[in-house]
């Protein structure tokens, strides 16, 4: 099956229309929006979508029409969407709104999507989300908008007014980062690091973790000098893999990735991580090699490297990594020893985590593998775990194995 991704960017798709469990209002401006608001004593959710943004159409096609979401919304918003790109396609309503869209997009600093503003029925900004989620966690995300304890902008407004207490600063902080607001992330955060005097307490771990992206950062260095600390919070292996990551960005990828279009120097570029990462230089160069092949899509080399850092380093690699790279190797690669290494990856990412998507790939190296039946056991297993219409890839997939059809691009 054609796998879902929970990013913020995808590809091109047609305009979001179904509409069954959150009502959505298509026929109002803002100002009558803001009117029905006040009549009604509710607040206003605004979906800020494009006509190009795939998980926009997931959330539109999978959770707004679910039944318990509406219940909540109708009962405490009133709902609209605003298109904040532009077609040729767009009706005379979506037209209505572009200006207004793009005021309050550049007003709130809107850069990703789907963006969800909410607002009190003055039109005020009260609290914000960024993504595509499943319904539960969606529906939390609801409840913060309608508390003021947790609402983004509320909080943001006392910490404009000067109040620095760490009780505010550190959810704001977490708000900031879950909602894509960087203008004001970065000196929150160093705000509220700056009112701490331990910065190994469980809280100040897990803030650290999350919210370091840069080596000159103070949790850089601290998750190096504390890697088991940082380990018992967040996961044996994990902070190991988090320095590695901030290396590869911040020093690998820059170097590799090139605008003039020359072949990465392998060897000069290992030769400044060494000097400055001793510890890290060759895991690092390592991974980064198999995510550079993988962007170019140059399978050849991807198939040499990926094997090559699976073997040595394979013990510290997560769930998610592992069942990605079984997925390339099993769409692209040609040679079937290979696949059958990737089968051992795949099995491996299941065992961590009892996640359909994982069986999926599972299930579709079996059946490239001629395991036709294992592979139809094992799809069926993970469309089991899945319920509505993502049913439907699984179900595909199973009548293309079925009928002996191909389910991956290579020979």
């Amino acid at each position: 099956m054609k796998k879902i991704i929970y990013a913020l960017f995808l590809l091109p798709s047609f305009a979001i229309a179904q509409e069954s469990g959150v009502h959505f209002e298509h026929d109002l401006n803002w100002e009558q929006v803001q009117a029905k608001a006040k009549k009604e004593k509710k607040l206003i959710f605004m979906d800020c979508f494009t006509t190009w943004c795939g998980p926009c159409r997931y959330m539109a096609a999978n959770i707004f029409p679910q039944a318990e979401l509406g219940t909540y919304f109708n009962d405490h918003f009133i709902n609209i969407k605003v298109q904040l790109d532009t077609t040729q396609a767009d009706n005379a309503q979506v037209k209505s709104w572009y200006k207004t869209g793009a005021d309050l997009a550049a007003k709130y600093n809107v850069r990703a999507y789907p963006t969800y503003l909410f607002f009190d029925a003055s039109g005020n900004a009260v609290h914000r989300a960024v993504g595509a989620y499943e319904a539960t966690d969606f529906l939390v995300k609801a409840k913060d908008a309608v508390d003021p304890s947790k609402q983004y902008y509320t909080m943001l407004a006392k910490y404009n007014k000067g109040d620095r207490s760490p009780s505010l600063l550190l959810p704001l902080a977490r708000t900031a980062h879950e909602s894509y607001d960087g203008k004001n992330m970065k000196k929150i955060t160093d705000d509220y690091l700056a009112t701490q005097k331990d910065f190994l307490t469980k809280d100040n771990i897990q803030f650290l973790y999350d919210f370091t992206e840069h080596s000159g950062e103070m949790g850089f260095a601290l998750m190096q000098q504390h890697e088991d600390a940082f380990d018992a919070i967040e996961g044996t292996g994990k902070t190991k893999q988090r320095v590695l990551d901030i290396i590869k960005y911040d020093e690998i990828y820059p170097r590799a990735f090139n605008d003039n279009g020359e072949l990465p120097n392998w060897e000069e570029i290992a030769d400044i991580v060494a000097k400055k990462y001793p510890a890290y230089a060759a895991e690092a160069i390592a991974g980064a090699k198999v995510a550079y092949y993988q962007n170019q899509g140059d399978w050849a080399n991807f198939q040499t490297t990926v094997v090559e850092y699976v073997s040595d380093y394979g013990e510290n690699i997560g769930a998610q990594d592992l069942d990605g790279f079984a997925w390339n190797v099993f769409q692209n690669c040609s040679d079937i020893k290979c696949v059958e290494q990737a089968l051992e990856w795949s099995k491996r990412s299941i065992t961590m985590e009892n996640n359909p998507a994982f069986m999926d790939t599972y299930a579709n190296i079996l059946y490239r593998l001629g395991k036709k039946d294992e592979a139809i056991s094992w799809e069926q297993k993970a469309m089991d775990l899945v319920n509505g219409v993502q049913k439907k890839g699984f179900e595909e997939t199973i009548e293309k194995m079925k009928n002996g059809d191909k389910t991956w691009n290579g020979e």
